[in-house]
């Protein structure tokens, strides 16, 4: 059941979510929850529900068992895993954005423009969508997303097609949108090192929520190990993420009173982001 919340700061809050398809068992007693200002981690082995619990909290898979409430008048912007073109449409960057969202602002040109301007792709409003790289899809993808001003953004494998150079830079842009618009992120990723470094809370799925809380307690729990095993564990030791700064609605960095440490096995250090 889908209802409604009435807590400020709560966007999606979901409780004892069970699914079951064919017979098979594939949610179990879920329950996760994702407010305003935190980007949130789904993380798990392949086959072990991230999508399908994404499915449940965007209201377009209806749960066996279970309830999901949604902030009144909630705003979502979806950023999917794949995106599938017809290689013969001479599809520009300008008209995807255009079309891609319904109607509304996205038909003005100078909010396709800002939006382009605000994930680093300014100049790419005239380009073929099949002439992008890898990164510069997934700029125009959560370009697409933010048309909507949304207040939850919902990312599938956001890093998807990036190459390692670019995968760093996406998760650091993912942070400054949230930083600037204030606004709930939900991410599924498997890749663990980065990942760990960009969220706020983690939620480890094997169809049953295994462990979850801030990254430095999720890569302690005997849960994580024993999916991901003791190597990777210990790899991702991150005991503390703090933010220096944020960022203004220019996206100018505005100083915090915080520290970034990182603590690995051979020591620690402390920088800014």
């Amino acid at each position: 059941m889908i209802g409604q919340m009435t807590e400020n700061n709560m966007l999606l809050d979901a409780d004892g979510v069970a699914v079951e398809i064919g017979g098979q068992s594939i949610l179990s007693q879920v329950s996760a929850h994702v407010e305003s200002g935190e980007i949130v981690t789904l993380i798990g082995p392949n086959g072990s529900g991230k999508t399908t619990l994404v499915r449940v909290l965007l209201g377009v898979l209806k749960p066996n068992a279970g309830r999901v409430a949604a902030k009144s008048g909630l705003r979502i912007g979806y950023v999917p895993q794949r995106l599938s073109i017809e290689t013969s449409l001479p599809l520009s960057v300008g008209r995807f954005l255009k079309f891609g969202v319904g109607r509304g602002p996205n038909r003005q040109r100078g909010k396709r423009t800002a939006v382009l301007t605000e994930v680093g792709a300014q100049g790419l409003i005239d380009a073929r969508m099949h002439d992008l790289s890898g990164g510069e899809l997934q700029r125009v993808m959560l370009a697409r997303a933010l048309l909507r001003d949304p207040d939850l953004l919902v990312l599938d494998e956001p890093v998807q097609g990036v190459d390692i150079n670019g995968q760093a830079e996406i998760y650091n842009l993912i942070t400054r949108i949230r930083d600037s618009r204030g606004c709930g992120i939900l991410m599924v990723s498997h890749d663990l090192h980065l990942v760990m470094a960009a969220t706020d809370r983690v939620i480890c799925l094997n169809h049953h929520v295994c462990c979850a809380g801030k990254p430095e307690a999720v890569t302690r729990d005997p849960a994580f190990e024993n999916i991901f095993g003791a190597e990777v564990a210990a790899q991702l030791a991150i005991y503390h993420h703090h933010h220096d700064h944020t960022h203004d609605s220019g996206g100018a960095p505005v100083p915090l009173d915080h520290s970034h440490t990182y603590q690995g096995d051979t020591g620690a250090h402390t920088h800014g982001d």
